[in-house]
């Protein structure tokens, strides 16, 4: 697990696609996680694109950005965002090995 420090609200959006269009955008995003997305894609050209799933309400889910690899997909995989009482799935298409996405993240988050 990784984590890094947020503000405290959520981001809507109607775009479909960020600048660099690997960051499609479906539904809202958690506060600081469209950023921290923006800078993981920025810096690690071996991620594909990154889809952010529905938002969901958690108890456990205060204080800094976490960010969870979780399960293996077809074409990468997934992760849990949990930030300011929400959880986020984020579905990471990559050919990289959970513990190099793992590593990717954790230089993203410390970098904040």
């Amino acid at each position: 697990m990784c984590s890094a420090s947020t503000s405290s609200t959520r981001s809507d959006s109607n775009e479909t696609a960020d600048r660099a269009g690997k960051l499609k955008i479906e539904h809202s995003i958690i506060d600081g996680v469209r950023d921290l997305l923006k800078r993981l894609l920025a810096a690690n050209p071996e991620i594909r694109s990154v889809i952010p799933g529905v938002i969901r309400p958690v108890r456990d889910a205060k204080g800094e950005i976490q960010v969870r690899v979780t399960v293996q997909t077809q074409n990468g995989w997934k992760a849990i965002a949990l930030s300011q009482g929400a959880r986020q799935e984020l579905f990471i298409s990559t050919g990289l090995g959970k513990d190099e996405l793992e590593r990717a993240i954790g230089r993203v988050l410390g970098g904040s």
